[in-house]
């Protein structure tokens, strides 16, 4: 049975997208079968692995609102090992859908039920928020994987998450735990970088990811291309960081 795991953080711009697009294809290169499931409106994890937007048959929104089955919205992308049930800016309107609908929140964890077993990894990309959306991918997920900037307000907000995450689990989810956190944009020649791995050290130590994410420029230019960073340059900073990434999180879930 393939495990669940969603990329959220409430906070924008925290290479969120960036993360689960790169886990999941260092995933497929290292030989799992992996689904990305694109929750963000934005479509940013949709586009990333080369899909267009326009035109798609069936979404993400087809899927939670319409019961439109999830293999039958499933696109199959030209790199190994990975597909995705794409998304476009009409998921927009579902966050208010869902509210309306009974038993709205377990929307995503009664489709993807149905193809989990066809896959070793379901990688779920949510919207910078908190809403109905991620909700659906917590309850539907075995694991949440926060990626967080290196700043001193990343660390609020990811108290802050752990809290949220902590209720989903009390209320909907009892088999959701928080999988790891993955330090994104590292520079380690900043003195702030250093002081806020050390504070991530002494409170959440268990569940850093041991390789961070550094600022790279390949890994900027990849989703210009439509391509993860592998395809884009597999020899560059950002390809090594990310299936060093994969790696650790097959052995954590």
């Amino acid at each position: 049975m393939g495990k669940i795991i969603t990329f959220a953080n409430q906070k924008g711009g925290v290479g969120k997208t960036t993360s689960a697009v790169n886990v999941a294809a260092s995933l497929g290169i290292l030989g799992k079968k992996v689904l990305i499931v694109d929750m963000d409106p934005q479509g940013n994890a949709t586009s990333g692995v080369g899909v267009a937007k326009k035109n798609l048959k069936y979404t993400t929104c087809e899927v939670l609102l319409d019961g439109v089955p999830a293999k039958d919205a499933i696109v199959t992308t030209k790199f190994k090992n990975l597909d995705i049930i794409p998304t476009n800016i009409g998921l927009a309107g579902s966050e208010l859908d869902l509210f309306q609908v009974e038993h709205g929140e377990e929307q995503m964890k009664k489709a993807l039920e149905t193809i989990r077993d066809d896959y070793d990894y379901l990688i779920v990309d949510c919207p910078p928020s908190l809403g109905m959306l991620t909700l659906n991918a917590l309850v539907a997920s075995d694991g949440v994987v926060i990626p967080m900037q290196c700043e001193f307000y990343a660390l609020e907000g990811l108290s802050q998450l752990v809290i949220t995450i902590g209720k989903i689990k009390q209320k909907y989810n009892p088999s959701l735990t928080v999988t790891g956190i993955l330090v994104t944009m590292y520079n380690g020649r900043l003195l702030l970088s250093m002081q806020v791995i050390s504070e991530l050290k002494k409170h959440y130590a268990e569940k850093l990811f041991k390789t961070a994410i550094s600022r790279n420029v390949r890994l900027s230019e990849a989703p210009g291309f439509g391509t993860p960073v592998y395809y884009h340059d597999k020899n560059s900073k950002g390809t090594l960081e990310y299936l060093e990434v994969a790696k650790e999180l097959a052995t954590r879930i």
